[in-house]
């Protein structure tokens, strides 16, 4: 197989159709159950003096409209549409293989006395918090600004555990410890501090949701080895599937909406791809985004995410 498959299918179908105990791990990113439709609405900004935004040193910007990107985020019954797809996932697992669940407050908990069912209690090992600090406040509670990630190894007695794989961070108190030790910085807690991906930043590819590298690449380094294979059947855009290439895995990516594999697509260009149920006439009326410098502008399009009931 390539480096890179990518499905553009249902997911239980394509999990129900892997070897068993196939894969060394897996991460998801499934929608998180909220009620609404999550919608990114990409602009770009042109000097105007009558201008609906002011930037740098006061000067007027207007703001052009140059494409949405959206999913509906509504399931009648998250925990029934979820069962079947992890039973299948902890299927496809090697021995040694992990699962990463990436949600948020408001199905963690459901979702984990799902997983305990599935995989057994003994097999979650932890719960990380990805701390970020962007977004409104709220003025009526503590602002939600975290996400959770639940994981979980097939056998909790045998799993991949490379910690001196991981990228090291910046002591919050570097004077206490000396310099040779605040040098070379410290392994993370079960508390991973890291910003959201910057809606100006190249790393933006527009699609609501999309997860930075820095969190993606750590779960890669630490839990997998070089040649392995990976798993995401809640692609989206696909960061999790471009970590794992350029850190020397394969990887299987899934997703039934037509605007991940748009994405994806670009995304992946020029790279060897295996594309399922994806067809070439589907790719040539991909939709064209248009850039900043068609509208007389050189600046990198900027992204709002606005999640609408």
């Amino acid at each position: 197989m390539a480096d890179l498959t990518i499905y553009f299918a249902d997911n239980l179908p394509v999990l129900r159709g892997l070897p068993a105990e196939s894969v060394d791990l897996i991460y998801i990113d499934p929608p998180f159950n909220t009620g609404k439709v999550q919608r990114r609405t990409s602009l770009v900004t042109v000097r105007d003096e009558n201008g609906d935004r002011t930037g740098f040193q006061g000067r007027r910007y207007r703001t052009i409209k140059i494409g949405t990107k959206e999913y509906a985020d509504i399931f009648d019954d998250y925990l029934a549409f979820l069962e079947p797809r992890l039973q299948e996932a902890r299927r496809v697992l090697k021995s040694n293989g992990s699962l990463f669940f990436h949600i948020d407050y408001r199905e963690v908990h459901y979702v984990k006395v799902l997983l305990d069912v599935i995989f057994g209690r003994r097999s979650f090992l932890n719960e990380i918090i990805w701390a970020y600090d962007y977004g409104a406040r709220s003025k009526r509670k503590w602002p939600a600004k975290h996400d959770n990630i639940l994981w979980y190894a097939r056998n909790p007695k045998n799993y991949q555990f490379h910690l001196a794989e991981c990228d090291r961070i910046p002591y919050m108190a570097p004077d206490l410890v000396g310099p040779e030790k605040a040098a070379r910085g410290k392994t993370p807690t079960d508390t991973w501090w890291h910003t959201i991906v910057s809606p100006n930043g190249r790393e933006n590819t527009g699609y609501p949701t999309q997860k930075p590298r820095g969190i993606l690449d750590r779960i890669v380094k630490v839990h997998s080895m070089p040649g392995d294979l990976l798993l995401d059947f809640f692609a989206g855009s696909g960061s999790f599937g471009e970590a794992a290439v350029e850190l020397g895995r394969r990887c299987i990516l899934v997703d039934n909406n037509e605007e991940a594999l748009w994405v994806m697509e670009k995304r992946f260009a020029g790279r060897s791809v295996e594309w399922i149920g994806w067809p070439p006439q589907k790719r040539r009326h991909a939709p064209e985004r248009r850039r900043g410098p068609e509208h007389g502008c050189n600046l990198p399009p900027c992204s709002l995410r606005e999640d609408k009931p």
